[in-house]
């Protein structure tokens, strides 16, 4: 990986955890590790192009034939792909279905694209995660091999203390929090070979744990708001993504699309962001 390397564009492949849930702005929509960093990275770069196909609870086969293909045709520097975690937590997994999309997914996008990053997504202790455990360690053991095939970049996010952290976690215990995204997009960031600016690893400062009755309280709103809704959603074949589409694709034509950031001609931090005028990088 190239030291403080310059990127002039990124696209973002993925589900809820790319698309940003639960990092939600006062307009009400979220923005995410991904929006960070191309905010991050567009500050660095003029004229810096970014995509987010991302949509929630979408598998990976999902994912593949619904933004594999308009990622690879935009022929980004940086593409971000995570996906086939939700695969891992249904009931019934297909390991090798998951396994061949995946492959599928890496073998179009690695050649169309400067750097493919990769991630093994953070994980937390729990009854629900840690039944689908051995599932989800067999992703990430193909993630490593399919990486080193393909020479892309894998973000080791699940070994990491400070993300595993509950308060990095929002209510639903499925998501991360602002803090959270914050961590993740400085891992890819330094993943990019971009100077740290802060340890995403280290361990959060302790506290006093909340109380019996305060954690109780929190499982039973958790259990009812969160955790039913979700298995609900399992049992009858439904997605929370289920007639969405990615912030930068144009379900009419099949599309996705760059956009831009919309003060470009003022250095510092990008503020806004506008749809680019043309389709594809020159």
């Amino acid at each position: 990986m190239e030291l403080n390397a310059s990127y002039t564009s990124l696209v973002a492949v993925g589900d809820s955890f790319t698309e940003g849930m639960s990092d939600l702005l006062p307009d009400g929509t979220y923005r995410g590790w991904a929006d960070i960093l191309a905010s991050r990275l567009a500050a660095r770069s003029p004229g810096f192009r970014y995509a987010n196909l991302a949509v929630r609870g979408k598998l990976i086969g999902q994912i593949v034939d619904e933004q594999v293909e308009a990622a690879a045709e935009l022929q980004a520097d940086v593409v971000t792909l995570v996906g086939g975690l939700n695969d891992t937590l249904r009931p019934k997994c297909d390991m090798a279905m998951v396994r061949g999309r995946l492959e599928e997914a890496v073998e179009r996008l690695a050649p169309t694209c400067k750097q493919l990053v990769l991630m093994r997504s953070p994980g937390r202790s729990g009854p629900v995660f840690d039944r689908f455990r051995p599932r989800v360690e067999a992703l990430f053991a193909l993630i490593d091999d399919l990486a080193g095939q393909h020479g892309a970049a894998v973000v080791d996010l699940y070994s990491a203390p400070s993300i595993a952290d509950p308060r990095m976690w929002d209510v639903d215990r499925l998501h991360l929090t602002t803090d959270g995204h914050r961590h993740v997009a400085e891992a890819v960031w330094q993943t990019l070979g971009l100077p740290a600016e802060l340890d995403w690893r280290a361990r959060m400062p302790a506290t006093a744990p909340p109380r019996w009755a305060a954690r109780r309280t929190e499982d039973i709103r958790f259990a009812r708001q969160h955790l039913a809704p979700w298995i609900g959603r399992r049992l009858t074949g439904r997605s929370s993504g289920d007639g969405r589409s990615g912030a930068q694709f144009d379900a009419a034509t099949g599309k996705a699309f760059w956009i831009t950031p919309a003060d470009a001609e003022i250095p510092g931090p990008v503020t806004g962001w506008r749809r680019a005028a043309s389709p594809a990088p020159s």
